[in-house]
């Protein structure tokens, strides 16, 4: 077992990778009441094309396979849903999909190991019938309808289209109401069994837990134990440049809701420090102390301070921007100016020293809750990084640097402006 320890923090993190090839995190929170376990594989969206197990040709699956199969997950050969099952114990149960990976979840203040008898097992026995199959295309083809009618969705699908050609992150994590009527179970089953092997999962513990004695409990729960070797994804070829730079389109909304983008290339070398000193750079640019924020607010363009993200992962990386104003253009060129006059003249000092600062405030209030750990944990791993790094690399980031990254990464032929206003 490896043990990694951040003094900034203070916590300890207990890794052990399995002979079955499951890695397993253990964050300890002792006197913490609530325990929390998620449990996930590094399976997205954009995995819709790989060579499966022991197979030698490329299958290409219908869109919102990862997303489908999630949903599918709870359903037990008994006629019990786990969901169901688990909150009768008092827990909260939940699952997700993202771009990347998919997880399972529970966090408890009760009867914890009643609960993790039942998510272990279903997420290890998973139970596809034609029928039960058929049934689940209606309910999520409601889910993409009501997507399809929320403007917020929109704006975000509309900023990846027009940033990505090729790779499948400009497609709904759902699919579309067609691509999921040609989802079978055998679809599912293949999927599964590719992805869903013990080693392209991991599995995260955080609360008052003895390290040893939870990893075992979760040793002697795992029923899989064949190693498949390593998963033959089919990656695409995704053009630096582009698609379009703008795209607006009428919902009924009071106010416009806006997304803008900066198209980036990933960098696995650096990736952490990078992060670290875009987000600072986003609000110095845009965030609520910022100048232009208080002059967008004040004439009443902005009503509230923007969402600022860097989104990574396999293949991709960009920067968006995003949020409601009665005039997006306005705030486009808001922004716009004060680029060059960063790229100009350089970011302020003292600025950037209370910007860091702020931001370094965030890292450190993330280790605050259970379930925010064990969701950054699970998440970072997946793209290859241990979540202290973002403590332990916040020093790294100089002004220097940062001013590069600008001048690097927010070029206009790399930005990208999606509208949704009102019809």
């Amino acid at each position: 077992m490896q043990i990694i320890e951040n003094s900034k923090v203070k916590e300890k993190l207990y890794l052990e990778k399995l002979d079955n090839g499951l890695t397993i995190m253990v964050i300890p929170k002792p006197n913490t009441l609530k325990k929390y376990i998620i449990w996930g594989t590094n399976f997205g969206s954009i995995d819709n094309k790989f060579i499966p197990q022991e197979e030698n040709e490329i299958v290409e699956v219908p869109d919102g396979v990862a997303h489908f199969l999630e949903h599918k997950m709870f359903e037990q050969s008994n006629g019990t849903n786990s969901l169901d099952t688990l909150t009768s114990l008092g827990v909260e149960a939940n699952a997700y999909t993202t771009v990347d990976h998919t997880a399972y979840l529970f966090e408890a203040t009760q009867n914890f190991d009643e609960a993790l008898d039942e998510f272990m097992n279903y997420v290890q026995n998973p139970y596809f019938t034609d029928e039960n199959v058929e049934k689940e295309k209606g309910i999520i083809a409601q889910e993409i309808n009501m997507y399809d009618d929320e403007a917020s969705w929109q704006v975000y699908m509309n900023a990846l289209k027009l940033m990505y050609k090729n790779l499948p992150i400009n497609i709904d994590i759902a699919g579309s109401v067609e691509s999921i009527s040609k989802i079978t179970k055998e679809v599912l089953y293949k999927a599964y069994n590719t992805f869903y092997s013990l080693e392209n999962m991991a599995l995260v513990v955080c609360g008052d837990f003895k390290p040893e004695e939870i990893i075992e409990k979760i040793k002697s729960k795992i029923t899989k134990q064949k190693v498949n070797g390593q998963i033959k994804r089919i990656e695409v070829e995704e053009p630096e440049n582009i698609v379009e730079k703008e795209k607006i389109i009428q919902m009924p909304v009071s106010i416009p809701m806006f997304a803008i983008g900066f198209k980036d290339k990933l960098e696995k070398e650096e990736i952490v420090k990078k992060h670290i000193a875009l987000e600072i750079i986003l609000y110095m640019l845009i965030g609520k102390s910022s100048e232009l924020y208080q002059q967008l607010y004040k004439n009443g363009t902005l009503i509230s301070q923007p969402e600022l993200d860097y989104e990574f992962s396999r293949g991709y990386a960009h920067i968006l921007i995003s949020g409601q104003s009665k005039n997006p253009q306005e705030v486009v060129k808001g922004l716009k100016t004060q680029i060059q006059k960063y790229k100009e003249c350089g970011l302020n000092e003292q600025d950037f020293i209370r910007v860091k600062k702020k931001i370094y405030g965030d890292y450190v209030s993330e280790y605050n809750e259970v379930g925010n750990i064990a969701r950054m944990f699970l998440a970072d791993y997946f793209k290859g990084i241990n979540s202290f790094e973002y403590l332990e690399q916040y020093n790294q980031v100089t002004l220097e640097y940062a001013n590069k990254l600008l001048n690097q990464v927010f070029n206009e032929d790399k930005m990208i402006v999606s509208i949704v206003e009102g019809k």
